[in-house]
């Protein structure tokens, strides 16, 4: 695939036909922080999640839970982040979601591997990832987000990928071990408009993987150091993530369209007096399913066919995008 039609897929992707409007539930695990700062910094990440989740997310109080190393700091915090807390609050909402929902799990704090185990740490006993695969076998039909941003997290993708799946983890290895910048910027992406690179007012785990990834670079850049950490994604459910993104390999495909906003369908049409404008919107939803319907038929196409057909649709869907944001009175590039 040319660069050029990644980057158009990347920045003008669009959902294929969305189910009915599914709920999402939102399960932050704040681990052990041990020195203060780190503490300060695990409470900051996990916080900012929860506020964004409900204030600009859209999600409700109530499918959210946060677990902390120490409760009594915040009030939003439910209980501490215990192994046996963990285990408590997933299998309560294994018991009652919808089959469609949504569940996305976020860990946040440090991790390690001790004879083949990848874990986070946590007060008590820690969690390994095979724990935590055994947590999400009570959710068979729902789809799950797992998000590791603790060190020494790469690991976690064996375990844990599956179909229906999206994970992230904040590195390669269990061996890269060392502070990670990651999380904190992929906390931020998920509401910095400068993230939501198609510009349709919602960032995607996608999105929100590439604009933390980028920051890393930038930090470690700007301090002249070597880059110790290499975040992941794996959708594709075949246990290997990847860190340079391409469709081309299959990790990539889901991500795109999965957003943590409450609503998880397409966004509905705006509400318009202006014809012209009611045309491009029109126009766009045409053009969003002729991508999809081309996708679909992907497996039975000559390859150089699909990605000709493919970059013809996705320019045209850019430049639709591009007017009506222009319409719009926003900036049209």
């Amino acid at each position: 695939m040319s660069r050029r039609l990644w980057w158009l897929a990347l920045g003008w992707t669009v959902v294929g036909p969305a189910p009915a409007r599914a709920q999402t539930y939102l399960v932050i695990v704040s681990g052990i922080g041990g020195e203060a700062a780190y503490q300060e910094r695990f409470l900051e990440w996990s916080s900012a999640l929860a506020d964004a989740a409900r204030d600009r997310l859209g999600i409700a109080d109530d499918r959210i839970t946060l677990l902390g190393e120490q409760p009594e700091r915040d009030a939003r915090i439910r209980a501490r982040s215990t192994r046996a807390n963990v285990e408590a609050v997933l299998a309560e909402l294994a018991s009652r979601v919808e089959p469609a929902a949504r569940i996305v799990i976020v860990l946040i704090g440090h991790g390690s591997t001790i004879g083949g185990d990848a874990r986070i740490n946590l007060p008590g006993p820690d969690m390994t990832a095979q724990d935590c695969a055994a947590l999400l076998a009570g959710f068979p039909t729902q789809e799950i987000v797992l998000v590791n941003l603790a060190s020494a997290s790469g690991d976690w993708i064996g375990p844990l990928s599956g179909d229906r799946r999206v994970v992230v983890t904040a590195t390669r290895s269990g061996t890269e071990r060392d502070e990670s910048l990651f999380g904190g910027y992929f906390v931020a992406a998920l509401t910095a408009e400068e993230a939501d690179t198609d510009k349709d007012g919602r960032v995607s785990i996608l999105e929100a993987f590439e604009y933390a990834k980028a920051e890393v670079v930038r930090v470690y850049e700007q301090q002249n150091r070597l880059l110790s950490e290499h975040a992941l994604l794996d959708d594709d459910g075949d246990g290997h993530g990847t860190h340079e993104i391409d469709p081309a390999t299959g990790d990539g495909a889901r991500s795109r369209s999965v957003f943590l906003a409450a609503d998880s369908a397409r966004q509905a049409r705006p509400a318009t007096d202006d014809p012209e404008l009611q045309a491009l919107y029109v126009e766009r939803e045409r053009l969003e399913g002729a991508v999809a319907d081309l996708r679909a038929r992907k497996n039975s196409m000559d390859p150089t066919t699909y990605e000709t057909e493919l970059e013809r649709l996705l320019l045209a869907l850019a430049r639709a995008n591009r007017d009506i944001r222009s319409r719009e009175g926003g900036p049209s590039r």
